[in-house]
């Protein structure tokens, strides 16, 4: 165990890195980030920011002389960086696990390898693939296969005719196509895992988007027992043949057929996992800090049912948000992430809504929307 008192690195600065820090400094521990950006949020909470690129060899050597373990709150971290850090110090989870993130083409090879069913896809990496590619489904998405995110890298494809063109908007990068499946529900699963090879599971959160962004996260998720613990089962599938340690984030479809497919995995903690924060007895960023350290992982239970309300950027334009009824209404609890800039799309905060059952959360939604939909 490494005992409070020591210090831990954290790759990333954003705002996993915030809340991982002040997890963290709440149990004893000092926080160094490493991060290009001057202001990212991190920092705010880090005894230490290194400020420099993620390839530079003499602040990395200097960054991980001191730490006694490193983690990482996001997944495009260069791999030669993370293989250096590596070599002198525990990193959790590893060079591989984040190696596959990192590729859309090894992340669903990976989960095909592994007998988890998947949306149908293709690989799109040169003219030649074009024919091969247009056999997939029609309409379908394609994805650049790296870099892509919150919606980034990504164009809508109605139909075969549609592909070249849909390749050279992307700059004709490397990329997956892959079938617009119909959905009857999109959801995650959340576990942590320790050096020991224990894992604990959150709660499933039923997830929805808008403009390819999560938008809410609800618990309890309205989805079968037998669901439920078959996507356990998968997500654990995942955590093993990674040989995985700390938080792992797993997104699963289930088509409107009634088929569950694996979408995505994130090896750090997720935005979709942010409800732990006040509706379980330990957040998923408590976790990723038990687990970095070796601690005993901890309880993972629902003390109420919740919801997670992304603030995107736009809501920083006019005509603006509505602090009073935000900030003021009871069974709100608002996190602000102190970035210095507002755009459409960037993820600003969230709200955690607290309710006696989750159709009281959705009312609230919508009364803080000003609308009349719940569903």
């Amino acid at each position: 165990m490494i005992p409070p008192g020591a210090t831990l690195g954290v790759l990333g600065g954003g705002q996993l890195g915030l809340m991982f820090a002040l997890a963290a400094r709440r149990l004893g521990y000092d926080v160094w980030v490493f991060d290009p950006d001057p202001h990212a949020p991190a920092a705010e909470a880090a005894a230490r920011h290194f400020c420099s690129p993620f390839t530079a060899e003499t602040a990395l050597a200097e960054f991980c002389a001191d730490v006694a373990a490193i983690t990482v709150e996001r997944e495009q971290i260069p791999l030669s960086t993370l293989v250096y850090c590596a070599e002198r110090r525990p990193l959790r989870p590893g060079p591989e696990a984040l190696r596959i993130a990192q590729d859309r083409r090894l992340e669903k090879g990976f989960f095909r390898d592994l007998g988890l069913a998947t949306a149908p896809f293709a690989l799109l990496e040169r003219t030649a693939d074009l024919p091969a590619a247009m056999q997939i489904p029609f309409p379908a998405i394609l994805k650049t296969a790296q870099d892509g995110y919150d919606g980034k890298g990504q164009v809508a494809v109605g139909s075969a005719a549609d592909l070249a063109r849909a390749w050279q908007e992307l700059g004709q990068r490397p990329a997956l196509l892959e079938a617009r499946v119909a959905l009857r529900q999109e959801f995650s699963v959340l576990l942590a895992r320790s050096g020991e090879g224990l894992a604990v599971f959150y709660p499933i959160a039923e997830n929805r988007h808008r403009q390819g962004i999560l938008d809410l996260s609800i618990v309890p998720c309205e989805l079968s027992e037998e669901r439920q613990e078959q996507a356990r089962r998968a997500a654990l599938r995942i955590a093993e043949a990674l040989q995985y340690v700390g938080v792992l984030a797993v997104e699963f479809f289930l088509s409107a057929d009634d088929e569950l497919l694996v979408n995505e995995m994130a090896p750090r903690p997720h935005n979709s996992g942010h409800y732990t924060l006040d509706a379980c007895v330990q957040s998923q960023f408590d976790q990723q800090v038990r687990a970095l350290t070796d601690l005993p992982l901890g309880d993972t239970r629902l003390l109420s049912p919740a919801l997670m309300l992304n603030l995107l950027g736009e809501l920083w334009q006019e005509p603006g948000l509505d602090w009073h009824a935000w900030l003021c209404h009871p069974q709100v609890k608002p996190y602000l992430y102190g970035k210095s800039e507002a755009w459409p799309g960037r993820k600003m905060g969230h709200l955690n809504i607290l309710a006696e059952s989750r159709m009281a959360a959705l009312r609230t939604v919508a009364e803080l929307r000003g609308s009349e939909e719940v569903d």
